[in-house]
């Protein structure tokens, strides 16, 4: 039958196809395989080539394959496939319109059915059924056939019940395919088919949208009548039906606690509410009433977000009423009640929701209203919103100069009473028991003032100059100014305040103007302006004038009106000369500048003007700094009129340089607590910088040398309000100007001092731990015995009992006195926190100040990286580096650290622009560079070594100054060019250098490293060749292994460089050669055993050196004997074996190639296995004695085991092991034929006897079985 059925096939049997179609047949199933892979990408590639293989082939087997195995992959295990095969049976159906949506229902079905599928893959068949019904939606032609879209829904609502897998996927799937049909079909076919399901609309979320879609989608189908016939009522939402969809609400609400997003049905309920007029009964019964009777959770958020969607959907008289609700009071209560790191915020989302409304809307009283309810929205008087609100970029121009006239008039006459404020109940509780000492007007107007100025600082706000302006007056006059009597003059003066300004608020104001001023300075110009075609600056009007120049002319104005307007701070005779004088310079600087415009006249208007505006801040203490500054300008100005002019020496020696007093100044100003300040400074010394000098030069220096200014006592002179005293420490660095931002981040400004209080506890609490772990006071104990000897209280050795001795006066007395000794104590205690928190904030305003001084030095590193005085920098940047690196600083030490390391690396070191002219400096910088270098050398740590190396190469680039003019002119340097080095003593700077290659090669822990000799080789090839010796004396001469490495290292990198081999040219490069050659064969005659790690690094370095000096000698065809150093080579491999050493015998063989030898080939073989088998079962049989012997089973008892059938027992013996699974049931007979054995074997009779133990070893339960298959004994 076999055979007949063989001849039968062979006969019918196809020739042999060709190799290309096994290849089209492989590609086309890699489509499939492609389809099911995870990356996005792939899939939709294998969708698009599947299709246009089928397009272009036209094959109806292929066609139908297609659709099986498609189908089939619908129900993929998993889950990122099943997305792939869909979209393609979706997309194959759309390029072959002519095969019906029947036919492929129908296979989805009967593949995927769920009555013929295992319970265990039921799952998959739902996703199948689903996936497939995608598949024939994502066709296009579904509306076509009405029977197909029936089949589909009453698929669907089969698959509904299974929510555990699908979910609400059915339901979804249902409303996409109504999107898609027309009005006739869902009547005719698809109404009654969903009748059960438009019915119980009420029961879930899902059924609830299902007739909202089909609401919208064919509201002629759904008239009231049926709607009644449907629901009993004639309309979704009223008061009947209310409750219910109350419930709804919160099931849809609860089903996307973990999306964090909107149900679609609730934003679908909103918008039928607005259709149906029924608006207010829906917000405020369903919303209002129903969602916030559940504690705070989902039910909330949903509320929130459905606000946040509305904004869009409401007329501007429904915006006013919600925004004005109790839905905007809970929003701010979850605000504030949700500044905790773990609490969930929907803040960001609602900003989200606002900015979208904003950006989209056109209509600027919507806007408006948008932007005044969340404005209004205050929390004790302080609004939730933070005040730097990026939102407000999207208001339109008409609604933005509404907005601020909004919260002018707020500031103005506060109105509580229009706000939507509201207490949390912490809140109420805290009130009741301490009172707040502020009041709710003074934190409206903080945040107001703050809002303000963040409008102006946001660049992306649309905004004109006159509405900066008024912002910019308003906030200056109200910080320094009151009104006495009203100006026309002055449009300030015309608002009253229907409340005063206390002092808090008042010093808020002051901080947000210069806040204020640091934004003016960087803000653009703006796009109506008239200088729009003009090169496009910053911190200027339209009119070229400084935003600052306006702001000092209006308070000039000011000063000049005092029956209408006076100052905070009343101006002294003396401040106010200093006032006329500023700006008195500034008009004469504009004149000069008229006549020719440069940035040190605006860099001085610039600093004059801002001194002035901190004038009403702290007169006291810039009044003189505006005399030195005004003398400081006409000195610069004498001196550029009369520069050809000798000065007497006499005056040169009284007076300091103007450029000298100018420098101190910035020092001085630079320990204010402003940004402004600090970026004003660094123009201002960008324009002095070609003036300054070495005493200049010399100040900043020496405020980073703690030696010289501690000496000196430091230059700047800082105020501590605390103290009322002036001390000799550094300012605050704050950078940023003093702003609000810590009352914005949590809706209420007590939270900024609580956080400090906390950290400051935290800091007690640390402290009072160090304390505990300290030595008591010697003294208090002393003081404490005292006072308990005082009052009879201290137990002495005949009575071990005291206080049976004391009445009550006494004891009363005895606390009083111990309390008082107690409370002295903690006062000590806690005098010495303070003390110590002192000095760790003066050493933190230490480091600011440095940061802040480093900026002048990277100011003037750049811009004068030519000027001589540079030269200066290297030594105290060195220092600062060092005593960084050595003391064990926190972050901000670190900070400066790097900044100073950054500035000297980068900026001075890698500079293309340096001094080239050393002059009269040759023998200075000759000392400074032995100087550094014997430090460098002293040095433990490498990473600071190497700071003080790359100072010694900078100088000796300093030294040999710029190249010949020829050689400028050419590429690279020519030959004759190489040898140049200007003013550098060759043999001074070589035995420098030699003696600290020398010191790396000869110590075994230096701080050098080959790394910087190879830059110092690369950079200046002359001092190569010169130190080229020393280091081919050091390969066989080094104290260890890894130097006589690094020489080879430093070798090879000299010899491969261009330059040295045109410098070492004809015989000199020979003798190099031989010299080398030399000193490997000794390196490689002391090699007998590599098998430490660094010698296998040692002979790496040494054979590449090696590879290379040969294939120099065989190019160049030198004169040098090379026949030893190959016998070595080869004799290597007995001496030191290289076998499996990787790179070393890698390079080993790479080298013996040059001379001819190749690596010898092992030819691996397949090792023969049955005799090395048979010998050790051999050797095995022979050293067990008689009794041990291993029986075979297979054969008769009688047979005589002997030697030679080891090998023929052996799969018996395997045989039994096999079957060994198959012998738990028998375990109860073991021990009967395990005791007849132990008759003839009385050594194994310990094992027998343990045969019946569970828990045997596989060893001993073999044996019955063999004895059960080979027979009875």
């Amino acid at each position: 039958m076999f055979v007949e059925m063989v001849e039968a096939a062979m006969k019918t049997a196809e020739p042999l196809r060709p190799t290309g179609v096994l290849q089209q047949n492989r590609v086309f199933l890699d489509f499939f395989w492609d389809l099911a892979k995870p990356d996005q990408e792939v899939r939709l590639k294998a969708v698009e080539d599947l299709v246009e293989h089928l397009k272009t082939r036209k094959n109806k087997d292929e066609l139908e394959y297609t659709f099986k195995r498609l189908v089939d992959g619908l129900g993929h295990t998993r889950e990122t496939a099943r997305p792939g095969f869909s979209l393609a049976l979706g997309q194959v159906l759309v390029a072959f319109e002519e095969i019906p949506l029947q036919s492929i229902l129908d296979r989805v079905k009967q593949k995927h059915s769920l009555q013929a599928v295992k319970k265990k893959l039921a799952k998959n068949a739902m996703f199948g059924n689903l996936f497939g019904v995608l598949a024939l939606h994502q066709s296009g032609r579904l509306f076509k056939e009405p029977q197909v879209v029936l089949a589909c829904v009453q698929l669907l609502q089969s698959l509904s019940p299974h929510k555990q897998h699908l979910k609400d996927l059915p339901t979804k799937t249902i409303m996409d395919i109504l999107t898609e049909i027309p009005e006739e079909v869902f009547e005719e076919v698809l109404l009654s088919a969903l009748k059960s399901d438009l019915a119980s609309a009420f029961n879930t979320p899902e059924q609830l949208q299902l007739l909202l879609v089909a609401l919208q989608r064919f509201p002629q189908s759904l008239k009231p009548k049926k709607l009644k016939k449907l629901l009993g009522s004639a309309t979704i939402i009223n008061a009947d039906n209310v409750p219910r969809l109350i419930e709804v609400l919160k099931m849809a609400a609860h089903s996307v606690k973990k999306e964090l997003i909107l149900p679609a049905v609730a934003l679908d309920l909103l918008k039928l509410s607005l259709k149906e007029d029924s608006f207010q009964l829906f917000w405020n019964k369903a919303v209002t009433e129903g969602m916030f009777k559940e504690p705070s959770g989902p039910t909330h958020y949903l509320s929130f977000r459905l606000l946040g969607s509305a904004l869009p959907l409401l007329s501007l008289s429904q915006l006013k009423e919600v925004l004005s609700g109790e839905v905007m009071m809970h929003y701010g209560e979850h605000v504030v009640s949700a500044q905790k790191p773990d609490r969930f915020k929907l803040a960001p989302e609602m900003e989200k929701y606002v900015s979208d409304f904003l950006r989209d809307c056109q209509d600027s009283d919507k806007q408006l209203a948008v932007v005044v309810a969340f404005s209004s929205l205050t929390n004790n008087g302080y609004p939730v919103v933070p005040s730097v609100w990026k939102v407000v970029q999207h208001l339109q121009p008409a609604a933005l100069q509404s907005y601020v006239a909004w919260l002018r008039s707020m500031f103005l006459q506060p109105q509580m009473t229009k706000l939507l404020d509201f207490s949390t109940r912490k809140q109420k509780d805290k009130q009741q028991v301490q009172p707040e000492m502020e009041t709710p007007v003074s934190r409206l107007r903080k945040w107001l003032v703050a809002r303000l100025c963040s409008i102006i600082d946001n660049h992306q706000v649309k905004k004109e100059e006159a509405l900066i302006m008024d912002v910019a007056r308003f906030v200056f006059f109200h910080a320094f100014f009151s009104t006495k009597k009203v100006s026309q003059d002055i449009k300030e003066t015309q608002e009253t305040l229907s409340v005063s300004l206390d002092d808090k608020t008042r010093g808020a104001l002051v901080n947000s103007f210069f806040g204020l001023l640091t934004s003016l300075h960087r803000v653009p110009l703006c796009e109506g302006g008239n200088a729009a075609s003009q090169k496009r600056v910053l911190g200027v009007t339209a009119d070229g004038a400084m935003w600052i120049d306006h702001l000092a002319q209006y308070a000039h104005v000011l000063l000049n009106h005092p029956k209408h307007v006076q100052t905070s701070q009343p101006f002294t005779p003396e401040q106010r000369q200093a006032w006329d004088g500023m700006m008195e310079s500034v008009t004469n600087l504009k004149k000069k500048a008229k006549k020719g415009a440069t940035a040190e006249s605006n860099a001085f208007q610039q600093l004059f003007l801002l001194l002035g505006m901190h004038l009403f801040k702290a007169p006291e203490e810039l009044q003189d700094t505006m005399k030195d500054l005004q003398t400081c300008v006409d000195k610069a100005q004498e001196k550029k009129a009369k520069k050809r002019k000798k000065k007497k020496a006499a005056e040169q020696e009284e007076e300091p340089e103007w450029v000298e007093v100018m420098v101190d100044i910035l020092l001085s100003l630079l320990s204010q607590p402003s940004r402004h300040i600090r970026l004003v400074c660094r123009t201002v010394f960008s324009s002095i910088c070609p003036h300054l000098n070495l005493a200049a030069l010399s100040a900043i220096l020496d405020v980073l040398n703690p030696d010289k200014n501690s000496e000196e006592n430091g230059a700047v002179v800082v105020t501590d309000d605390g103290d009322q005293t002036k001390k000799r420490k550094l300012e605050d660095d704050e950078e940023e100007e003093e702003e609000t931002e810590d009352e914005e981040s949590d809706g209420s400004d007590d939270d900024s001092e609580e956080e400090e209080s906390d950290d400051a506890e935290m800091l007690e609490d640390e402290q009072e731990e160090q304390m505990g772990e300290e030595v008591v006071d010697q003294n208090f104990r002393l003081e404490l015995m005292k006072v308990l000897q005082q009052q009879n209280a201290l137990a002495t050795e005949e009575d071990a009992s005291s206080d049976e001795d004391l009445d009550d006066e006494a004891m009363m007395k005895l606390d009083q006195s111990l309390s008082a000794l107690f409370l002295e104590q903690k006062k000590r205690i806690q005098a010495k926190k303070d003390e110590k928190a002192k000095l760790q904030k003066e050493k933190s305003l230490v480091l600011d100040f440095k940061i802040k001084v480093l900026d002048l030095l990277e100011v003037f590193v750049t811009r004068q990286a030519s000027n001589p005085l540079v030269v200066s920098l290297v030594e105290p940047l060195l220092n600062v580096i060092d005593r960084e690196m050595n003391s064990s600083g926190d972050q901000q030490s670190q900070d400066f650290l790097r900044r100073a390391a950054d500035i000297f690396r980068n900026q001075l070191c890698r500079s293309k622009s340096y001094c080239r002219t050393a002059g009269d400096r040759q023998g200075e910088l000759h000392d400074l560079l032995e100087k550094l270098m014997t430090k460098c050398q002293k040095l433990s740590d490498s990473s600071l070594s190497l700071y003080y190396f790359s100072a010694c190469l900078y100088l000796v680039k300093l030294l040999r100054g710029a190249l010949p003019a020829e050689a400028k002119e050419a590429q690279k340097p020519t030959g004759h060019n190489l040898p140049f080095m200007g003013q550098v003593d060759v043999e001074r700077v070589t035995g420098v250098f030699r003696e600290a290659l020398v010191s790396f090669l000869s110590r075994r822990k230096s701080p050098l490293t080959s790394q910087m000799f190879t830059d110092l080789f690369n950079r200046f090839p002359v001092l190569c060749v010169n130190l080229l010796d020393t280091a081919v004396q050091h390969i066989t001469s080094g104290i260890r292994d890894h130097q006589q490495g690094q020489a080879c290292v430093l070798v090879l990198r000299g010899m491969q460089a261009s330059e040295v081999r045109q410098l070492l040219s004809g015989a000199k490069w020979t003798a190099l050669c031989q010299k080398v050659s030399e000193q490997l064969l000794g390196i490689l005659a002391q090699a007998d055993q590599i098998e430490n790690k660094l010698v296998k690094e040692k002979m790496v370095k040494v054979l590449e050196l090696c590879q290379f000096l040969i294939k120099t000698v065989h190019l160049q065809k030198l004169s040098v004997d090379l026949d030893s150093l190959q016998t070595t080579l080869q004799s290597l491999t007995s001496t030191a074996p290289l076998k499996n050493t990787g790179k070393l015998e890698d390079t080993y063989w790479a080298v013996m190639k040059l001379f001819g030898v190749m690596k010898p080939k092992v030819e691996k073989t397949k090792p023969d296995q049955e005799p090395e088998q048979k010998q050790a079962l051999k050797k095995k049989k022979g050293f067990l004695p008689e009794t041990k012997k291993r029986i075979n089973r297979n054969k008769p008892a009688l047979e005589p085991a002997s030697d030679t059938t080891a090998p023929a027992n052996k799969p018996g013996a395997d045989k039994g092991q096999g079957k060994k699974k198959h012998d738990k049931k028998s375990k109860q007979k073991r021990p009967a034929k395990g005791a007849g054995a132990s008759e003839s074997s009385p050594a194994k009779k310990s094992k027998t006897q343990s045969d019946s133990n569970p828990a045997k070893k596989k060893k001993r339960k073999k044996k019955p079985k063999q004895m059960k298959e080979g027979g009875q004994v």
